[in-house]
């Protein structure tokens, strides 16, 4: 969904629990598939590579191509340390069910992690205008999506999302 389209919306809450939850289901399917039918290993592995790439193709023709967004501010997530590890966890012990409860929460608790050298420098603190932001959160405020509602992407003046009332760590 949007979380994973706009790198102001990459944040510390949503972002993180709502792409790994959705983004296990096709992984799942096709290592089930692959590995019932012909005991191959890698179905995970295969599912978010296919994923990744049409995700890179939707981004460069319909971000770049279509509207000339700048690529590096729609990126996708990173999946692949996740599917390794559920790949590896069913090749090692060969039940769906170990598989289903190690390796589905190996991939969500991988998921950040995995994502932290790409997303790191979008958390750098900047002063932009008196305010105390993110570049990320610049982005998004110079780079407005007109589809957007605006309420919908909030720019928290100077609280850098560390002393809300709701933030998670």
């Amino acid at each position: 969904g949007d979380w994973d389209f706009w790198t102001d919306w990459k944040d510390r809450r949503l972002w993180v629990t709502v792409l790994p939850i959705v983004g296990i289901t096709f992984p799942a399917a096709v290592q089930a598939v692959l590995w019932y039918r012909y005991r191959l290993p890698f179905g995970a592995m295969l599912a978010v590579l296919g994923l990744l790439f049409g995700e890179w193709v939707n981004r460069y023709f319909n971000f770049w191509g279509w509207t000339y967004f700048p690529v590096n501010f729609v990126f996708p997530a990173v999946l692949v340390p996740g599917a390794i590890l559920l790949d590896t966890f069913l090749m090692l012990s060969g039940s769906y069910l170990f598989t289903a409860i190690v390796g589905g929460m190996a991939w969500g608790l991988i998921f950040y992690p995995g994502n932290w050298p790409i997303i790191a420098p979008l958390h750098v603190p900047v002063e932009y205008n008196g305010m105390l932001m993110s570049i990320a959160d610049i982005q998004g405020y110079n780079y407005v999506r007109t589809g957007t509602p605006e309420y919908i992407r909030m720019v928290e003046k100077g609280t850098l999302r560390t002393f809300g009332k709701d933030v998670a760590p």
